[in-house]
């Protein structure tokens, strides 16, 4: 059980966000696509902030937000904006293309930025030759591959299991990368196949993974083929326990999953927040969805490692690098990289109505 948020010293904040050169009137910067197609995904991101700030007393004159219109462009005047605001962090960033370009203006003026939603490995694989300093607390694009990976193989060490893949490259991915930790491990599928996807039925497939022996199957593919498994397994009488990825959390189709279905995925941060942090949303009238909740989280680490680092003597991105931060969607740490420490993706099993964590 995660022990209860302690409240951040609002004196602190005010003192720090206060004391500030003129020149740094907008001490903590926000950016995020705020027009055209994403401005739904931006819009959460900024009212997640905003509940932050408000939750901290820190006043509007003391945030500056920007549109970056999910764009190189938009990232780099984003950044300019940053930069002649005087900010000393931003949070935000959804697209690959507007914080590439937004970083070496921002690592130019020694401006770090925590970054809820993109996943890109270049942003933090090449953190070495570029120097960038960015804090991501979205997964890596390839963090689903190495939970499955990690997670199953782990779990099905004395099962009879299969793989099996749409053909897509999302689907081959996935299970290759468990193919092979497995043969690490001196494991082996029992069966391993490319089916159609999109059929009415899957029997063939499923009569095929039960002449083979399997007991539990990996599935490379969508929400829709993995119930239609299940169904048709169930029709057979064949106990089958199907595993996926987080596309599993698609909206649901005309055939149901089949309860025990597990899927490797991400916590929905409504799910796991604090009664507090939930309330403070609804006292303001915004549904706590898609990206409100990380950007509220962002703009925690953000405050919080402001503070450490002003009364530590230390850097932003020092305090970022070294230390843990205890926010709405749990404990936050940053390898060397600038990566999450602890891959955040976690196994859950569908029970009829929704996905229940496995502990």
């Amino acid at each position: 059980m995660r022990k209860p948020r302690l409240p951040l010293p609002i004196l602190a904040v005010c003192a720090i966000l206060t004391v500030s050169a003129p020149a740094a009137a907008q001490t903590i910067g926000v950016v995020a696509p705020l027009s055209d197609s994403f401005a739904l995904l931006g819009g959460q991101i900024r009212a997640g902030a905003e509940v932050a700030a408000a939750e901290r007393r820190i006043a509007e004159a003391n945030i500056r937000f920007v549109d970056d219109s999910c764009s190189a462009e938009g990232g780099e005047k984003a950044a300019g904006a940053m930069v002649a605001a005087g900010v000393r962090i931003v949070v935000g960033f959804l697209c690959s293309e507007a914080i590439e370009a937004a970083m070496p203006i921002l690592k130019g003026a020694n401006i770090p930025v925590v970054t809820p939603g993109v996943r890109a490995n270049s942003l933090t694989d090449q953190r070495a030759k570029t120097g960038w300093p960015v804090y991501r607390m979205a997964p890596r694009a390839d963090g689903e591959r190495e939970a499955v990976s990690d997670i199953l193989v782990q779990r099905w060490q004395d099962e009879l299991f299969a793989i099996v893949d749409d053909g897509t490259i999302y689907g081959r991915e996935l299970v290759e990368s468990f193919r092979l930790a497995a043969e690490l491990t001196g494991l082996q599928p029992v069966f391993i196949d490319t089916y159609r996807p999109q059929m009415e039925n899957q029997i063939g497939l499923v009569a095929r993974l039960r002449r083979a022996g399997a007991t539990h199957v990996l599935v490379g593919g969508d929400r829709v083929d993995v119930a239609i498994m299940g169904r048709d397994a169930a029709e057979l009488g064949y106990d089958l326990t199907i595993a996926s990825g987080e596309a599993l959390r698609a909206a649901r189709g005309d055939v149901p999953l089949a309860p025990g279905t597990l899927m490797v995925g991400l916590p929905e941060p409504g799910d796991t927040a604090p009664s507090d942090v939930i309330k403070a949303f609804e006292s303001r009238e915004i549904i706590p969805e898609g990206y409100a909740i990380p950007g509220y989280t962002a703009f925690e680490v953000a405050v919080e490692a402001l503070i450490r680092a002003e009364t530590s003597g230390r850097t932003i991105g020092e305090v970022l690098r070294a230390e843990t931060f205890e926010t709405a969607m749990g404990d936050i740490a940053f390898d060397e990289k600038g990566d999450l420490a602890e891959n955040p993706y976690r196994l859950f099993r569908y029970d009829g109505d929704d996905f229940v964590l496995v502990e």
